[in-house]
């Protein structure tokens, strides 16, 4: 069975090829007329922060660098958590924002209370920045039907 079709599409392989055309181009055009939504990403407006303070243990980076850091950005409009990890040689904070807030505002806010704080950061150690992801990655789709047609085989 399979043999058969394979030679009758091999012989009729300019009508397989037309077939093909004629398919992808209704397939193209279906894809352009379909209604298609973008929700934002699930999650509140976010601020990363990273400082590297290369040679200090991790207790030393959380007095000397993290909670200095994290009182600078506290009281920030619109913050509504801080979280931040110490390692050996680095820290990252994260500022979590309230849903109404513009993450480009939000960049601007801490980016200026950093620029306060660098003085009270020891030397050696770099300067906080922020990272330039502000929102998660994923996002999703949607293509919404009016009407969903269910075909049934028996």
């Amino acid at each position: 069975m399979l043999n058969t079709i394979v030679k009758w599409s091999i012989a009729q392989r300019w009508l397989i090829v037309l077939a093909s055309i004629l398919i992808s181009l209704w397939g193209f055009h279906v894809i352009r007329q379909m209604p298609f939504d973008v929700f934002p990403a699930f999650a509140p407006p976010q601020v990363e922060i990273q400082v590297e303070a290369s040679g200090l243990a991790p207790e030393e980076i959380e007095s000397l660098v993290t909670r200095p850091v994290e009182n600078s950005i506290n009281g920030t409009l619109g913050l509504v958590s801080l979280w931040s990890a110490s390692a050996v040689g680095i820290v990252s904070i994260k500022a979590v924002f309230g849903w109404d807030t513009d993450i480009y505002r939000a960049r601007q806010l801490v980016q200026e209370r950093l620029q306060r704080v660098q003085s009270l950061i020891p030397q050696g150690v770099d300067q906080p920045e922020s990272l330039p992801r502000g929102q998660p990655g994923i996002y999703r789709y949607s293509c919404p039907l009016d009407q969903i047609t269910v075909i049934l085989f028996n």
